[in-house]
């Protein structure tokens, strides 16, 4: 999204971050701090080994309310939405009627037929004009625009956040609930996951933004915590593993080919009780069928991890070809991971080249890099389940 500084928007947290020093840019129509005075690379490992705190207040929140809200979302994703438990967070993909990805979210389970749901924030004004006009006439769509966001990650997240707000640290993985935090002269109200973006444990949080500057001010004192930037929330989730719409999974993408089966729950898939029944499912399906032959058709592709076999990083849109020159697929996402300390990478190459341990070539500045096809995530993932 192109837009000039008089037109970005801000976060309710934007004064904090020019008071803690932060380099702003342009990111999803907003201004975001892609960095604070300790740079990236402090703010990577800091949040690897203790716990970081992002605002992300420009990612979409809305609601999904009534007693057909559950049903008639399962329309929009090929994920199971029906049986998921009240307390209980999933990953879904909003898909057009190609199968192509038009969003990732993450939705909740709050009871009472009602659905929280959180969306991409360069996304979420198409992801909610989407919904409503597919679904609005099932189910209240209520966006959520005066509520904020923030992500408290690291190994360390649960002990700071525990201290303001007792009973936190019984949360797993992908569960929430209400919760007070008490800062010490107020107490704030919000609502919160025990997940996040960054492969490690932590919490993302949902609060008024009249309440969000008091909360993130609570937070920074405790003594593990330390504000972190766009750019480490982007080498932390690359090393995790996960997809940055825009960049790993997009409209031209299908979840076959994403490599995002595990977001399908065998309800939803051939065989299953609810079978299909969503968006692109009779192309999503096939290709779901061909990913388990042994020999791919021709012309399919599949997302991959990739390690480069030299210190040279390998960027985003960087082409990869086969050992004869032949072009097999591009970098969507890569950088020298921090953690890993190896230029780590993620892209599409065609199937035939997708079996872990593959040698490919990226070709950096005119130059071949090899690469190998490596599992993901990079650096193990840290989620508690208790």
């Amino acid at each position: 999204m192109s837009a000039s500084d008089t037109t970005l928007l801000t976060t309710p947290l934007n004064a904090l971050h020019i008071e803690l020093g932060a380099r702003m840019v342009p990111f999803a129509g907003y201004s975001m701090p892609v960095q604070y005075p300790s740079g990236l690379m402090a703010e990577h490992h800091h949040t690897r080994k203790a716990a970081g705190l992002f605002d992300v207040s420009h990612m979409g929140q809305l609601r999904l309310v009534g007693a057909d809200a559950a049903a008639a979302f399962e329309t929009l994703i090929p994920v199971d939405v029906i049986d998921l438990p009240v307390g209980k967070q999933r990953y879904g993909l909003l898909l057009n009627d190609e199968g192509g990805i038009i969003d990732d979210l993450m939705f909740f389970n709050k009871g009472n037929h009602e659905i929280f749901v959180i969306v991409n924030g360069a996304c979420k004004a198409g992801d909610i004009a989407h919904i409503r006009a597919k679904i609005g006439s099932r189910c209240q769509v209520i966006p959520l625009p005066e509520m904020a966001l923030l992500a408290l990650q690291g190994p360390q997240a649960v002990t700071a956040l525990s201290r303001l707000s007792p009973g936190v640290e019984k949360l797993v993985f992908m569960t929430g609930g209400n919760f007070t935090v008490d800062t010490g002269t107020q107490k704030i109200d919000v609502f919160l996951t025990r997940s996040g973006y960054t492969g490690e444990d932590g919490f993302e949080i949902s609060v008024h933004e009249s309440q969000a500057e008091a909360l993130a001010r609570a937070i920074l004192a405790q003594p593990e915590v330390k504000p972190i930037g766009l750019g480490a929330r982007n080498s932390l989730r690359l090393e995790a593993g996960l997809c940055l719409y825009g960049n790993d999974i997009d409209t031209s993408t299908h979840p076959v080919e994403a490599n995002l089966l595990w977001a399908m729950q065998k309800v939803r898939r051939a065989g299953g009780a609810r079978e299909g029944g969503f968006p692109g499912a009779t192309k999503i399906l096939a290709a779901l069928a061909e990913s388990t032959r042994a020999t791919a058709p021709n012309g399919t592709r599949k997302r991959v991890g990739l390690i480069a076999l030299e210190r040279v990083p390998v960027r985003d849109h960087t082409e990869l070809q086969d050992g004869q020159g032949n072009r097999i697929g591009e970098v969507t996402s890569g950088l020298l991971g921090p953690t890993i300390d190896k230029p780590v990478a993620m892209g599409y190459v065609d199937a035939s080249f997708s079996a872990l341990g593959t040698q490919v070539v990226a070709i950096v500045r005119g130059k071949p890099v090899p690469m190998v096809v490596s599992s993901m995530p990079f650096v193990p993932t840290n989620y508690f389940r208790g």
